[in-house]
């Protein structure tokens, strides 16, 4: 190696060091306790038969974090503020409303799955929700981006518990191929999950979270390669993460598919921890689900109010104080709350966690139409996305778009 080429790769170990943190989090957040839930349920119907789809999916997922990576590096600002700022007002009130329907579906499924790992542990669904709210104001209003990122890509890293598990539950790998191999598409129960692994991979509030933390983060274009790269580690991960638990759950809940639907949180972690004993096997479940839940909660938070203070024109960053930025603190503080009364009102979680992958889904197509535009557009000239690649991304996200309606509205029927 060359002293220009060593001087190079410390360079960029440098800023892969400086860029580190919007994509990794997003992509812990991806595999979130909606996420843990969704695959759990595919695995003990369909056994390993949405296993190929969640691992196709990886490069549409990158293409689109890419995107929007790109945008927040490329403008310093916000996909909510850029929509205002370039269509105008009602395109970004449309945006946010899109946002407050995905984020909320995905805060009630990730408190949901902190009541399941509390309830393995007796502790009572009032007492976790409120502790989970409040110990998340607490953190959020009192320390600054870096800190918030630090403690998320910490409680994520919990999620790795979930390749013991799949270990653990000693697959029959013949019947993993063999049943990859099948996709009956003809079947609306499928379709439906199908549907919800698509809305819990490719996800509206991921996306845009990456966007405004890295603005939040002081990145900019100098970042773009290690963004990437980083980036692209954190999918991959967030798939391997998520095709540990289908494998799981497809080995100790579907016995090669054809099982029974699960009720419950509490019904997902009995059946997992079985793989490792009763105290062990509680213990990595609950850090697992804990883990993800925790990052995400954070991850969807942020990013409806980022959004909302991007749309009203305030202050909208972690680096304000409560007293400077109050809308901004008020909208996360808000979404907790009414997130929190809702997973007390004893409604059916595991349906709700899948019914929120597929809403994800259906609202998909809204928000890679707008990064899509906002790349041909309001990049400067050097980033704007165009020629071979413009297009590549343009049939990734029409065929996307297209199996995320297709799969939601018939599988809905």
């Amino acid at each position: 190696m060359t002293i220009l080429q060593s001087r190079d790769a410390r360079v960029f170990w440098r800023q892969l060091l400086l860029a580190a943190g919007p994509g990794l989090v997003a992509m812990l957040a991806d595999t979130d306790a909606g996420s843990v839930i969704t695959v759990a349920q595919s695995g003990a119907v369909w056994g390993y038969r949405l296993l190929l789809p969640n691992l196709l999916f990886i490069p549409f997922m990158f293409m689109a974090q890419e995107l929007a990576l790109r945008l927040g590096l490329g403008t310093g600002q916000g996909a909510a503020e850029l929509v205002l700022r370039h269509m105008g007002r009602a395109p970004a009130i449309l945006l946010l409303v899109t946002l407050v329907v995905s984020c909320f579906g995905a805060l009630v499924s990730e408190m949901s799955g902190l009541v399941g790992a509390g309830a393995a542990f007796g502790v009572p669904v009032w007492v976790t929700v409120g502790g989970t709210v409040t110990g998340l104001i607490i953190m959020v209003t009192t320390g600054s981006y870096r800190s918030v990122e630090r403690i998320a890509i910490f409680l994520g890293l919990f999620e790795l518990a979930f390749f013991v598990i799949a270990w653990k539950a000693q697959p029959d790998f013949a019947q993993v191929v063999h049943e990859t191999k099948q996709l009956p598409l003809h079947d609306h129960d499928y379709l439906y999950l199908l549907a919800a692994n698509l809305g819990t991979s490719v996800i509206p509030w991921a996306l845009l979270y990456q966007q405004s933390a890295s603005v939040d983060k002081g990145l900019g274009p100098a970042q773009i390669n290690a963004a990437r790269t980083e980036t692209l580690a954190g999918v991959v991960l967030c798939q391997l993460i998520t095709s540990a638990i289908l494998i799981a759950a497809g080995a100790t809940f579907g016995s090669g598919g054809g099982g029974a639907p699960l009720e419950t949180v509490e019904q997902i972690g009995t059946a997992f921890t079985a793989t490792l004993g009763a105290a062990v096997g509680r213990v990595v479940f609950v850090l697992g689900l804990t883990g993800g839940a925790l990052v995400a909660t954070i991850v969807v938070c942020l990013t409806l109010a980022w959004a909302v203070g991007e749309v009203l024109g305030v202050r909208h960053s972690l680096e304000h104080h409560p007293r400077q930025a109050p809308w901004f603190y008020g909208a996360l503080a808000l979404m907790l709350i009414a997130g929190g009364l809702v997973v007390a009102s004893g409604i059916n979680l595991v349906a709700l966690s899948v019914a929120a992958g597929v809403v994800n889904a259906l609202l998909l197509p809204v928000v890679l139409g707008f990064l899509y535009w906002l790349a041909r557009t309001s990049l400067p000239e050097g980033s704007r996305l165009r020629g071979a690649y413009g297009m590549a991304v343009a049939i990734a996200f029409l065929v996307t778009g297209g199996v995320a309606l297709y799969s939601g509205l018939l599988g809905a029927l």
